[in-house]
């Protein structure tokens, strides 16, 4: 029998507000465990929580971007269980009455875009973490995260591949962090995501048992556990086994996903309106007001590089990926030059440098710098070869190309007279190889070409040796 997958996704976003969800603490990351605690976080008999307005707009911001429908009522609930690091017992969430329901994201795959549809956003508060010492039987509660703001976006159980959930989830990330409402930091723990898998007979229309992956932080993690648990959803079903509802955990080190715990259904939760938070009511002049701040989304970028620019789709695609290159790409562009061109430096030259594409923001070539190098090609002052060697030069010193080409005397030979004096003492000194040339072995031209450049040490302009050679000959 042939199985399909059906996944759907619970990714949770931290907000990017200086302070918690229902509290003034800092949210600051890396601090020493423990410090970063109130006594609101702490669940202290006789604190009250207050809703951060920040993050209720930056909640309003990504739900707006994701298409989303807004309720101008909402309300917080708790939902009870009982685990180390959740010290009052129950977690803030929003059940029955989130704030935003009914978006969308498209994404592409395969060259095809398909439609993922979004149940609901709701805010609510993260958990504090646990840190297993692995050399004793002890585990050590830090309650630093116990209240940073978060929004959980559920989609609907539209994914149908490992890829279809990577590709969601990147895609999630990039608007996240174009709106200013999420760093995307996913070693951080700012965006992680629960998947819902579960396989069933094709053509069938009955889901199967679901199982929920937990707090998967990482692209290549989300893509690896949804294979392994495919594959042993479906190893289970086809040795006459049954699939239990469970929630597991990711263990990367061993590529394989393995029991936390069975699976609690919402009545488990025992969810009931908080008492000591009013309904947020938003006011459609806030609402207003959101909608007129966002920015140019991906997707509207996306399209106005092809269009504007005549970049190809590929090219469109990776530039507008991360918001920080693509604002290097116009950044670049504002002392003029071809698009395209510079399109190719930033994927091959620049892509090559960083290991993460917001670090852009540090990279010693600015992007007047940039444009300032390739207009020196442009201009035929120096070769692309020269030019790469410039941008290497470039980056260990932060100094700019034309105070590089400066100090090293570089430049490239145009001029046709000098070249042509050059090439007629290449041609006396192999007639041989001129005579096969004009006799049809056509190869020989590189070969010629070849030692224009090796006598020029590489400066003489490629594109004037070939013109006056094919003269020459």
């Amino acid at each position: 029998m042939q199985y399909e997958p059906v996944i759907g996704l619970e990714v949770h976003a931290q907000l990017s507000t200086e302070s918690k969800i229902f509290s003034p603490t800092s949210t600051e990351f890396g601090g020493a465990p423990n410090s970063q605690v109130s006594p609101i976080c702490l669940g202290m008999p006789g604190v009250l929580p207050v809703l951060n307005k920040k993050a209720l707009e930056y909640a309003l911001r990504a739900a707006i971007a994701l298409n989303c429908e807004l309720h101008t009522t909402s309300r917080f609930s708790r939902k009870n269980y009982f685990y180390p690091d959740l010290p009052k017992g129950y977690q803030i969430s929003q059940f029955e009455e989130p704030f935003s329901s009914g978006g969308w994201l498209d994404i592409s795959v395969n060259g095809e875009t398909k439609r993922i549809r979004i149940t609901r956003i709701h805010m609510e508060e993260d958990a504090g973490k646990l840190i297993h010492d692995q050399s004793g039987n002890v585990s050590y509660v830090d309650l630093n995260r116990a209240g940073v703001p978060l929004i959980e976006i559920v989609s609907e159980p539209d994914i149908e591949s490992p890829e279809e959930a990577v590709e969601y989830m990147k895609k999630l990330r990039s608007i996240v962090r174009y709106i200013g409402v999420c760093d995307g930091n996913m070693d951080e723990g700012s965006l992680r995501c629960d998947a819902n898998v579960s396989v069933r007979p094709k053509g069938t229309k009955k889901l199967g048992t679901k199982a929920e992956i937990k707090n998967v932080n990482s692209f290549k993690f989300v893509q690896k556990a949804i294979e392994y648990e495919i594959r042993r959803q479906i190893q289970t079903l086809e040795s006459g086994g049954e699939i239990v509802q469970e929630t597991r955990l990711f263990d990367s080190s061993k590529g394989v996903t393995f029991s936390m715990r069975s699976k609690e259904e919402a009545h488990d939760y025992r969810y009931f309106p908080d008492p000591d938070l009013l309904p947020v009511v938003i006011e459609q002049s806030m609402i207003d007001e959101i909608e007129s701040t966002l920015p140019e989304l991906p997707e509207q970028r996306y399209t106005r590089f092809i269009e504007e620019y005549k970049l190809p789709e590929y090219d469109a695609g990776v530039l507008t990926s991360s918001k920080e290159i693509a604002d290097y790409f116009e950044q670049s562009l504002k002392d003029g030059g071809d698009p395209k061109t510079l399109s190719n430096w930033i994927m091959t030259e620049v892509l090559r440098e960083l290991k993460e594409e917001e670090e852009i923001g540090s990279f010693p070539i600015s992007p007047a710098m940039l444009s300032e190098l390739i207009g020196l090609i442009d201009k035929g002052n120096i070769s692309g070869k020269q030019a790469k060697e410039i941008f290497a030069e470039m980056i260990s010193s932060g100094v700019t190309a034309k105070e590089i080409v400066e100090q090293k005397g570089i430049r490239q030979i145009s001029d046709q007279s000098e070249i042509e004096s050059i090439v007629k003492e290449i041609l006396g000194n192999h007639p041989g190889e001129l005579a096969r040339l004009k006799a049809g072995e056509d190869k020989l031209m590189g070969f010629l070409v070849g030692q224009v450049m090796k006598a020029t040490q590489g400066r003489a302009n490629p594109k004037v040796v070939n013109e006056i050679l094919r003269k020459s000959i």
